[in-house]
């Protein structure tokens, strides 16, 4: 039997059907589970969700208390119309970053899953609102932002990795979840607190909304733009500067980063030619999580780089583009080799690094191996761990996927957890 009762009824071994609030307010990617540990009660316990519907045939009932029963039927029309109402606001007190508890590649992975696609249509409708005119709604973007900050605090990789398999066609909207997560991983290395890094993700989730004020051919064209196309697209920093400006609850430093995320310590970037330490800090963490992202992305116009491949480009731009210290925190946070990068080892193997491990050696991530350069042929898939005792294998080379006429090597980091679409 389906019953909805109050969250302060709920009880370990209960069935939750659902969660009677906003997808935003769950701190699962599960819509229907069993509640068997103390750690998932007291999560759903912090969230501003007042009322669950629990299955009794598949689990615990309430204690003697006064439930209202619900029928079977009316629980899809009540989905229908929570996805059609506006999403009920997070927790007040949100929890602590540092006490988030940090979570393997495999445990994280459905879950960032999950919120990769929700935030992709998140952001999609809140750009289009703004292609439209109306101004957006700062207080669910932040909401989106805690989502996203929750996920990369219990395993950057996950999120920051699934974010990059992006298509041609979504590329703007994801890019914004990208950077919006890529800015946190920075944050939490360069050591700032939680409401600045809160603050770092939402600049990085509505830095490029001006590209709304861009034609969508122009942004999608597939050759080399003309000379007045490239001004055209040079332009989407004020027009999302004044986008901006018209909503209500955007900080400074969303309005920085939106406005001056092209800038290069050069002088050279634009829209206002800064340089040096004109440029704000987060502006400067903006442009490097920008261009890794950007780089490493799909687009109509080319193929994305490899991760590592990407970080070896950009530090040769770095003195004159980028904040070396900035870029030296960025390249910590995710890795000299970030998860996907296809690697060759000492032993001659081929394989796709699937996980960073804090407080170890970057050089010492796992590596998921599945080839042979010896014998050029694919091998039975194994998980090494660089850091494990009596692993005397190492990491020699990056590879190019192409050099060795190798298909779809993210599904060796994505494992069993995800199935790309």
């Amino acid at each position: 039997m389906l019953k909805k009762i109050k969250v302060k009824q709920l009880r370990l071994g209960m069935f939750i059907q659902e969660l009677c609030g906003s997808w935003m307010a769950s701190p699962f990617w599960q819509k229907s589970f069993l509640l068997d540990t103390q750690g998932a009660l007291d999560k759903i316990l912090k969230t501003s969700i007042t009322e669950v519907v629990i299955d009794t045939a598949k689990g615990v009932d309430v204690l003697a208390e006064v439930v209202v029963e619900v029928p079977a039927a009316p629980i899809a029309e009540a989905a229908i119309a929570e996805l059609e109402s506006e999403p009920e606001p997070i927790a007040d007190v949100a929890v602590a970053y540092k006490d988030i508890v940090v979570v393997s590649m495999d445990d994280e992975l459905g879950r960032a899953a999950s919120i990769v696609d929700n935030s992709k249509k998140a952001v999609f409708s809140m750009f289009n609102e703004a292609r439209m005119g109306n101004a957006i709604n700062a207080e669910k973007a932040m909401s989106l932002v805690e989502d996203i900050a929750s996920s990369v605090m219990r395993n950057p990789g996950a999120l920051i990795g699934l974010a990059r398999l992006k298509t041609a066609d979504d590329y703007t909207y994801m890019h914004s979840v990208a950077v919006c997560a890529l800015m946190i991983a920075l944050s939490r290395q360069l050591g700032l607190d939680d409401e600045q890094t809160r603050e770092a993700g939402l600049a990085g989730l509505l830095h490029d909304i001006g590209k709304m004020a861009v034609d969508s051919s122009i942004l999608n064209k597939p050759g080399k733009l003309t000379d007045a196309e490239f001004v055209s697209v040079k332009e989407h920093p004020a027009a999302g500067h004044k986008m901006l400006l018209a909503a209500e609850g955007v900080s400074a430093i969303s309005l920085d980063v939106c406005l001056h995320h092209h800038e290069k310590m050069d002088g050279s970037g634009y829209p206002e030619g800064l340089a040096g330490d004109q440029i704000s800090l987060y502006a400067k963490m903006g442009a490097v999580c920008d261009v890794y992202d950007a780089i490493t992305s799909n687009r109509p116009y080319k193929a994305g780089w490899c991760p590592a491949e990407s970080l070896s480009k950009m530090s040769e731009w770095s003195k004159g583009h980028f904040d070396e210290k900035v870029f030296q925190a960025f390249v910590m946070s995710i890795g000299i080799y970030p998860v996907g990068t296809l690697v060759r080892l000492q032993s001659g193997r081929l394989g796709v690094v699937v996980e960073q491990q804090i407080g170890k050696s970057l050089m010492l991530p796992k590596i998921r191996v599945f080839f042979s350069s010896k014998s050029l042929a694919y091998i039975t898939p194994e998980l090494l761990d660089l850091a494990g005792p009596g692993l005397q294998d190492r990491i020699v080379a990056r590879e190019d996927a192409k050099k060795w006429d190798l298909k779809d090597i993210d599904r060796y980091w994505l494992g069993d957890a995800v199935k790309p679409a």
